[in-house]
């Protein structure tokens, strides 16, 4: 594989911002692309060109697969890299970049086509000996076979939607009674936001951690392990903060955490970075859920514990190198990173605006990913989240007391944001004693409810 010069970031915010940083380290030219909405970000004058793609709608730019391959080509970017959402998932857009000669800077479509559909991706994960969540084998067909499969695993269970995400398509389903009219009503959700009303049912695991391990595979069979992360803490099936490692696991369930992802990825003949998503019962029983086959929002806590920069090593195994060892990575300390969002902290709604002060906390072990400055006007078009704050400590408690003085630190003005729901958790018994799963934010009502 030839040497990787010029890259186009098919994506926008805060990813954008983090990739030029790596991507100048490494000695090579950077393009970022924009809708007018983000016209004036930051990040526009860090990268070595920008090129306007469309217009607001990101069915319009960021989505717009023809603009991106147009700038590619007028840039002379050699590959892309599409950092998470939008199009990193997105199988005819890798195809087209392979066909137009860009490298795309992830997995395969044969990879991805395999880990798309959940019910697809959960067979595949049988045959490389991962465990899974008891429940269908594949997709369920009809009404009447999915009652009769739910009354072998045994309720309350799970209807999922074989190609969501986000939490759309799934319902809770404690008896079966009440079978076909949620099951019917997950699939019709799932139809309308993904265009396939395709279900699988799962045994419902009550308490659950969500924990996931990050992972790295290479063009010449190599796969490693980058710790895992417990990403627990979610409101509406989204994660809000993520730490590594997960002091949830014993020292033998995280060995075999690590091994089974190992596995699988060399199973899958991996490329690229991705995560293995787990549920984790309070009997340290680990039930593989689904893989992302891209970057993760959170894969910087696996940077501060084990010395890495992801998004380098996913731009060097694009150019055909071979992975380090496993033995060579150093799992040091804990880090925890808190998600920066424009919403109002009593109820999570979008909070779009002018931010009119902007001062980020630093020091030592604090990391900020943002592509936010003073005078920025946060648009109403997109995702809300605004910048990431990463920490690291020796361990738990001391990373814990460092994520509170930086929040402390941390100043907006202009727009309200979660840094105070943020504050809140650091004080919160529940968060510090580690004792929460994810439906510890199910009956959120505002700051004095945590």
């Amino acid at each position: 594989m030839a040497e990787i010069k010029k890259i186009l970031i098919a994506n926008r915010g805060e990813i954008v911002q983090r990739a030029i940083r790596t991507i100048r380290e490494m000695g090579k030219k950077s393009v970022a692309v924009y809708s007018t909405g983000d016209r004036n970000a930051a990040y526009l004058k860090h990268a070595d060109e920008a090129i306007c793609i469309g217009d607001v709608k990101s069915i319009d730019s960021y989505l717009n697969i023809p603009a991106i391959i147009t700038a590619a080509e007028i840039t002379g970017s050699d590959a892309i890299f599409p950092g998470y959402g939008f199009l990193s998932e997105n199988q005819d857009f890798v195809e087209i970049c392979k066909l137009h000669g860009f490298k795309f800077i992830g997995p395969s479509v044969e990879v991805m086509e395999k880990m798309a559909d959940k019910s697809k991706a959960k067979e595949e994960m049988i045959r490389a000996g991962v465990p899974v969540v008891p429940g269908s084998d594949g997709s369920v067909g009809t009404v009447e076979e999915g009652r009769k499969i739910a009354k072998e695993i045994g309720y309350p269970i799970m209807a999922k939607a074989a190609a969501g995400g986000g939490g759309r398509g799934m319902r809770l389903i404690k008896g079966e009674e009440e079978f076909d009219h949620l099951f019917m009503a997950a699939s019709s959700e799932a139809l309308a936001a993904f265009g396939d009303g395709t279900m699988y049912l799962e045994r419902f695991i009550s308490n659950p951690r969500h924990v996931e391990v990050q992972v790295l595979g290479d063009s010449h069979g190599n796969a490693i392990h980058i710790g895992e992360r417990d990403c627990s803490l979610q409101r509406r099936h989204q994660k809000v903060l993520e730490e590594s490692p997960a002091i949830i696991l014993n020292d033998e369930t995280r060995k075999k955490l690590h091994n089974v992802a190992v596995k699988a990825t060399k199973y899958l003949k991996y490329e690229g970075a991705g995560t293995f998503e787990f549920l984790a019962d309070d009997k340290q029983n680990i039930y593989f859920m689904e893989m992302n086959t891209r970057l993760q929002v959170e894969h910087p806590v696996s940077e501060m514990v084990s010395g890495l920069d992801i998004i380098e090593w996913m731009i060097k195994v694009a150019e055909g190198e071979e992975l380090p060892p496993q033995e060579s990575i150093q799992f040091n300390g804990h880090a925890i990173e808190v998600r920066i969002t424009a919403e109002n902290p009593e109820n999570f709604l979008p909070c779009p605006g002018k931010v009119e002060q902007w001062f980020v906390p630093g020091g030592r072990n604090v990391r900020v990913d943002s592509h936010v400055y003073a005078g920025y006007v946060v648009p109403p078009y997109y995702d809300s989240m605004i910048g990431k704050l990463i920490v690291w400590g020796r361990d738990r408690n001391k990373a814990i007391n460092i994520m509170k003085r930086a929040l402390n630190e941390f100043e907006v003005e202009g727009i309200k944001t979660t840094i105070p729901f943020h504050q809140k958790m650091m004080e919160n018994e529940d968060f510090v004693s580690n004792n929460y799963d994810t439906k510890y934010l199910e009956d959120y009502k505002g700051l004095d409810s945590i």
